[in-house]
């Protein structure tokens, strides 16, 4: 099932955050869309998944229209927005065992044991959300967006907070899930788009600047503009 986004704009009054962007991301692939803090990447993964309306364009996933076809979207898709929403007075299972319920999974309780035990919150399951740490906040957040196993995963920022150890545990479960499904992980960090990602897309002031594989992206650095944005991502 692939993402599929044609002419997307976004418009503040007079400011343009995102300016007729287009792009494709398949399964199989991770897909980073990168840029510089306020390029515009979050109000895109905002309007990749039904959160935001766009001002103008169209968006494709599994062949359903975000903006008429959203409760199907929401079935097919997990999110993680890059301030995850979380209830800090329940309890980890608890909460994964809510979330689990709003998709009416058949098998909730073999659902939610597996989910603790892949993002590595076995420890923490029967701690309150708001005693966690950042990193493990973090994982309680991936947890629910991915506790139904969408098709399509849209993660902003995913590893934001990580520590070292954990940084690395959530980059091999990103790439796993990654195999069989469409992935597009947004950040402004270039090296978590080498250590994760096949394809980039990088946005800078709301524009595309580049959109190819990660492998012909480090080939071809030759204009200013990009190389400006590579400086600034890997700073």
């Amino acid at each position: 099932m692939s993402i599929e986004v044609e002419s997307l704009s976004k418009h503040y009054g007079s400011q343009i955050a995102v300016n007729a962007i287009s792009f494709k991301a398949v399964p199989g692939r991770v897909m980073g869309f990168l840029g510089p803090n306020g390029a515009g990447k979050s109000t895109t993964m905002k309007m990749l998944t039904g959160y935001l309306q766009p001002s103008s364009g169209k968006v494709h996933v599994g062949g359903f229209d975000v903006l008429t076809q959203g409760l199907e979207v929401k079935r097919i898709m997990g999110y993680l927005p890059e301030n995850t929403p979380l209830y800090s007075d329940m309890y980890v299972k608890e909460f994964l065992n809510f979330a689990g319920q709003t998709y009416q999974l058949m098998h909730l309780s073999r659902s939610v044991a597996e989910v603790i035990d892949r993002v590595g919150l076995g420890p923490e399951q029967h701690k309150k959300i708001g005693q966690l740490s950042k990193g493990y906040r973090q994982r309680v957040g991936l947890a629910q967006a991915i506790i139904h196993d969408p098709r399509v995963l849209i993660l902003d920022e995913p590893t934001s907070g990580l520590d070292p150890n954990q940084l690395a545990g959530i980059r091999k479960l990103i790439k796993e899930l990654g195999q069989d499904k469409t992935v597009i992980l947004s950040t402004h960090i270039m090296q978590e788009a080498e250590a994760v990602c096949d394809d980039v897309v990088i946005i800078n002031q709301g524009n595309i600047a580049a959109n190819s594989s990660l492998a012909d992206l480090k080939k071809d650095q030759d204009s200013e503009v990009l190389e400006d944005i590579f400086r600034k991502l890997t700073a």
